[in-house]
């Protein structure tokens, strides 16, 4: 505690934006490609555990069938006892076995939905691509327009430039003109 003071507070930092759109939208494209990657791998988990469900459906449901016959049995010998004991068994079998289906329905429901999820991710992360390719053409394209217009501002400062300088030459011209008027000579045609 006495040196909590010299501990800096490390806060997480925020991941940055990617300054190039092409890397926004491949940066999006990942984190949903591992949603959808996770989203899979649980459904897939889902799947097996039904598997699992389904078997131990089968081994309750066999057990009360042995179960049924087994206190039949007892209650033609006339055995109390055993018959009791016999349907405290078949009671919790059932038990396990409403259990079970349940277990069974809520893992099959999860499992569609998160296939069905996945599914969506999927055409997300397709639709993505499209548009990403598409935007890296635009960018191409757009990044020749620009290049072309540099070019042609260049030449039109290019051209400026030279009137520029047929507008100085012209009043270099027009200024001796003007000295040569204030001393008398007479302007050479040229």
């Amino acid at each position: 505690m006495f040196f909590d003071w010299l501990r800096k507070k490390k806060t997480p930092k925020k991941p940055q934006r990617p300054t190039d759109p092409l890397a926004a939208f491949d940066q999006l494209i990942e984190d949903l490609e591992r949603q959808g990657a996770e989203i899979r791998k649980s459904a897939a988990t889902l799947l097996a555990l039904r598997g699992d469900l389904a078997r131990s459906e089968a081994r309750y449901v066999k057990r009360l069938d042995e179960l049924a016959k087994r206190k039949a049995l007892a209650d033609e010998q006339g055995d109390g006892k055993i018959s009791a004991t016999l349907e405290r068994d078949r009671s919790q079998a059932e038990s396990l076995l409403n259990t079970t289906r349940e277990s069974l329905v809520r893992a099959e429901q999860d499992g569609k939905l998160l296939l069905e999820a996945a599914a969506d991710l999927g055409n997300r992360v397709a639709e993505l691509r499209i548009e990403r390719e598409s935007a890296s053409a635009r960018l191409a394209v757009g990044g020749l327009v620009s290049t072309a217009l540099q070019e042609q501002v260049e030449r039109f400062e290019k051209v400026l430039a030279v009137d520029a300088a047929r507008d100085e030459v012209e009043r270099a011209h027009a200024l001796a003109d003007i000295y040569r008027e204030e001393r008398g000579e007479a302007v050479k045609p040229g």
